[in-house]
């Protein structure tokens, strides 16, 4: 059975910091997936606002070359952010994650491994080629827009830090050891 809810906690909702509903979002699934639960049974709206954060923090720790490196370019990863680009309304940021896909998806499969397998730092010609600064001239702010989706999606939810641990219990069907 899916669970099928997005659950932020109150604070999250409550504070001036977009991020921190996105940031909500993820510690719930990062505790389902603690609590064993797969990633087939978490909603999956909820999990492309994860992995949305997971390619935003990439691409402005390292660039693009960085999010290729780390994700060792995921086909379904990929497919995930596109969908959820568009789904966010993030259409220019949809355009340049499209067009730097194509300079990977150009790449010999030979080179993309040796990339891989190399190291990210130093001299890196393949690097600088998948980097584009574009990403920082564009005006969608992929934060606001992932907090939003998340905030005005019909499955969305927000509890009590008490009551989100209940409702987690109750569907992985046993106590959960709080930090």
């Amino acid at each position: 059975m899916e669970f099928g809810r997005i659950i932020i906690s109150e604070t999250a909702m409550n504070s001036e910091n977009l991020q921190d509903v996105i940031h909500s979002n993820i510690s719930v699934i990062n505790l389902m997936r603690e609590e064993g639960v797969n990633d087939d049974l978490i909603h999956e709206d909820a999990l492309m606002s994860y992995y949305l954060d997971y390619y935003v923090s990439q691409y402005t720790e390292g660039n693009f070359a960085q999010f290729v490196y780390n994700s060792s370019w995921d086909k379904e990863l990929n497919e995930l952010i596109e969908e959820g680009l568009a789904l966010i309304g993030a259409q220019k940021h949809l355009e340049l994650f499209q067009q730097q896909s194509k300079k990977v998806k150009l790449m010999s499969s030979v080179k993309l491994n040796k990339f891989l397998k190399g190291k990210l730092e130093g001299v890196n010609p393949i690097r600088d080629l998948l980097n584009s600064d574009t990403f920082f001239e564009i005006e969608e702010n992929l934060i606001a827009l992932n907090a939003n989706f998340l905030k005005t999606h019909p499955d969305f939810e927000v509890l009590s830090v008490d009551d989100m641990f209940a409702t987690l219990e109750e569907f992985v069907g046993h106590e959960i050891k709080r930090a």
